[in-house]
């Protein structure tokens, strides 16, 4: 393989993870933003927040990808392939990530939520300082399993000319007819990548899992009253 193959491939590997941290940003925002309007929400915003979850969780990357490159620029709005790629695979992969947030939150044991109300803080106080920091903890594991999809779901768009790690890799192929030693060294850059996000998550579980359980510094209930109330 030549340098500037080489090249090729490289930045095809750094377009893949702007891809990735670019989906993921969209998907957290949704996930975050659904999965509170499930569990939170009055009936009207319950269901537009399960319409989200139902309908893209039906539709696939590759269809929004390409709805997006080539069918809205007829409705006057024209992306560049790579910030489509990104908000079809954040609107795909949040609507999953959205019921691991509404679990999460459903999953944290009301006597915190009672605990919130007798100290009197308001709805969205009590999720902001009660809830989703203990819901962080149980949301990381199945949010860093939804980091990886979106990862390989990101070779998928590549057929819409996103010059990432795949479409590059098969732009080297077919110039150089080395099929085994390209998708073998796909195969690679894809395992480093996963690789890396699975080891950053797995730091933050830990991190996170130690914040829970330390023991309260003296004056701290003190301090998250005041920024509460500050805050109301």
């Amino acid at each position: 393989m030549t340098s500037g193959q080489l090249r090729l491939l490289l930045e095809g590997a750094l377009n893949t993870i702007y891809l990735t941290l670019g989906g993921t940003g969209i998907m957290l925002v949704l996930a975050l933003v659904a999965g509170i309007a499930r569990t939170h929400g009055n009936r009207p915003v319950r269901f537009l927040a399960g319409c989200y979850i139902e309908v893209f969780r039906g539709l696939p990357v590759l269809v929004l990808a390409f709805w997006f490159v080539f069918a809205l620029p007829a409705l006057g709005w024209q992306l560049a392939p790579l910030w489509a790629g990104m908000l079809a695979l954040g609107l795909n992969m949040g609507a999953y990530a959205a019921e691991v947030v509404r679990g999460a939150i459903q999953a944290v044991p009301p006597g915190q939520t009672e605990a919130g109300i007798a100290l009197n803080l308001s709805r969205w106080q009590r999720i902001r300082y009660v809830e989703v920091p203990q819901a962080y903890v149980a949301m990381l594991p199945p949010l860093g399993n939804n980091l990886i999809e979106l990862l390989k779901a990101s070779a998928a768009v590549s057929i819409v000319s996103i010059p990432d790690l795949t479409f590059n890799g098969q732009l080297i192929r077919m110039s150089s007819g080395e099929t085994t030693l390209v998708f073998t060294g796909l195969l690679f850059g894809y395992a480093v990548i996963a690789l890396v996000l699975t080891a950053l998550m797995r730091l933050l579980e830990r991190r996170a899992v130690r914040s829970l359980g330390r023991v309260p510094e003296p004056g701290m209930l003190r301090r998250m009253l005041r920024r509460a109330e500050a805050t109301a």
